[in-house]
């Protein structure tokens, strides 16, 4: 029952905090909260290196072909920017989808690292780009005051500082903590991985050539291949072609281009090739799709 009431608390703080739909900033800087009164359709988003702590509901993310659903059990860390398909599948006007979302600070995660090494047996190969752990009292803890904060603003200067850290030293010390402790290490296969990532993001228009993607990693082609899969679930290719998807999705829907141009603009010299990519990952032809996205968000029950 303790449990519960604890949960409740957190209910009740991000509830008051973000009273409507929608993803809600919050003046303790890399803390958002997010609300959404219904199931909402898939929606490709960029996940960047976060936390995201389910007060309330349940939400699905597929990265590639692996889905995660987390909820106020399971939290789930991004580690690296990955485009991915979110879907809020549990949720209603009387009890809402409550989300705090905590953007992870590498150099804090650094210095709480070499303050508290890990032991050889906490040690883990390289880890999936997105991870799910048990929710524990010790965490939730901290996440209740950490939104209780905003009760009081005058104290977040001095203490959202504290309960960051201790949020994150919770990450690093508690059970799955490897994926924090490789976020940590700068010279990390994860990093590396990441490194190429954000290359990628800035190159996916064009060949990107995946020799060039080893070398920002600075590991061969082969390496590089192995450990890209293993933290992303997806080929080099595939995650470009994830990338140029989602950039072609919003020049449809927020900018009201036609598909043929909206390819073209992401990479495609064949409208045909565009289409059939298109239709792999989002199911349906890509004109249908922008339609449908925008009738979800014009809907008064469009997800955040």
């Amino acid at each position: 029952m303790a449990a519960m009431n604890t949960l409740d608390t957190l209910v009740d703080l991000i509830g008051r905090h973000a009273p409507v739909d929608g993803t809600h900033e919050t003046p303790i800087p890399g803390v958002k909260l997010i609300r959404a009164s219904s199931p909402t359709l898939p929606m490709p988003v960029i996940y960047a290196p976060t936390l995201c702590l389910v007060a309330q509901g349940t939400k699905r993310a597929a990265l590639g072909t692996t889905t995660y659903r987390y909820d106020p059990a399971h939290f789930l860390v991004a580690s690296v920017e990955l485009p991915v398909m979110g879907a809020v599948i549990k949720a209603s006007a009387s009890h809402p989808y409550l989300c705090l979302q905590l953007d992870l600070d590498s150099a804090e995660l650094s210095d709480i690292a070499i303050r508290y090494p890990a032991s050889e047996k906490d040690a883990v190969a390289i880890p999936a780009g997105l991870t799910l752990n048990k929710t524990t009292p010790p965490l939730l803890d901290a996440a209740i005051r950490l939104v209780g904060l905003l009760d009081t603003p005058h104290d977040i200067d001095a203490l959202a500082p504290l309960t960051l850290r201790e949020i994150l030293y919770r990450l690093l010390t508690g059970a799955g903590s490897g994926v924090i402790r490789h976020m940590a290490q700068r010279d990390s296969r994860l990093n590396q991985i990441a490194r190429a990532i954000v290359w990628i993001r800035g190159q996916f228009r064009g060949p990107c050539r995946i020799e060039d993607a080893a070398e920002v990693a600075g590991m061969s082609r082969s390496t590089f291949h192995l450990h890209f899969k293993a933290v992303t679930t997806m080929s080099p290719i595939e995650f470009r072609t994830q990338l140029r998807m989602q950039e072609a999705r919003r020049l449809m829907v927020s900018d009201a281009m036609d598909a043929a141009s909206a390819g073209f603009q992401v990479g495609y010299e064949s409208p045909s090739q565009f289409s059939r990519d298109y239709g792999r990952i989002f199911g349906m032809p890509p004109a249908r799709h922008a339609s449908q996205t925008r009738q979800q968000i014009e809907s008064p029950h469009a997800a955040p």
